[in-house]
């Protein structure tokens, strides 16, 4: 039987512990709320595993804990910005190798994002507060990078349902 993955969601962490962008890709109004509370939640988690391994180059952080209906994995960039991916719980085997292409992918979106020169990360020119650019994500010029998301939590959901066992 092929593995079937099913993102509840994705949330994206500063490295002040800021959220980023807390994503969720079921239709279900509580799940916003249960969605930040895991990203919350797991922050703990991270940091546990992150300081342990200071010395570490491996980013994909594996999985932090399980509730109820969902696995929660973690994933720390180099730039210390976390990923945390809430995958629905199932009888079928989850390979850490998938997880982590994954994360990879959101990992490269996020990057491509910020990349562009033509985004502002600053409005204010002052530099002032450390987390003024992740807060902006909102604004229509992160459109690209929520889209780019949505399309992971898509193709994941899809592929895994056609691949083979």
């Amino acid at each position: 039987m092929a593995p079937n993955y099913r993102m509840n969601a994705v949330a994206f962490i500063s490295p002040q512990n800021h959220p980023i962008l807390v994503k969720t890709f079921l239709k279900n109004d509580d799940q916003a709320i249960k969605s930040h509370y895991i990203a919350h939640t797991s922050l703990d988690v991270i940091d546990e595993r992150a300081s342990s391994n200071s010395k570490s180059t491996e980013c994909y952080l594996g999985l932090l804990y399980s509730m109820e209906d969902v696995a929660v994995y973690g994933y720390i960039t180099p730039l210390k910005v976390k990923i945390v991916l809430a995958l629905a719980l199932s009888d079928s085997v989850v390979r850490d190798i998938e997880v982590n292409m994954i994360f990879k992918a959101l990992h490269m979106a996020y990057y491509a994002s910020i990349s562009n020169p033509f985004l502002k990360l600053n409005p204010t020119g002052e530099g002032s507060s450390d987390h003024s650019p992740y807060l902006l994500v909102g604004s229509p010029k992160w459109k690209s990078f929520r889209r780019r998301v949505d399309e992971i939590g898509r193709v994941v959901g899809s592929l895994q349902a056609l691949s083979p066992a």
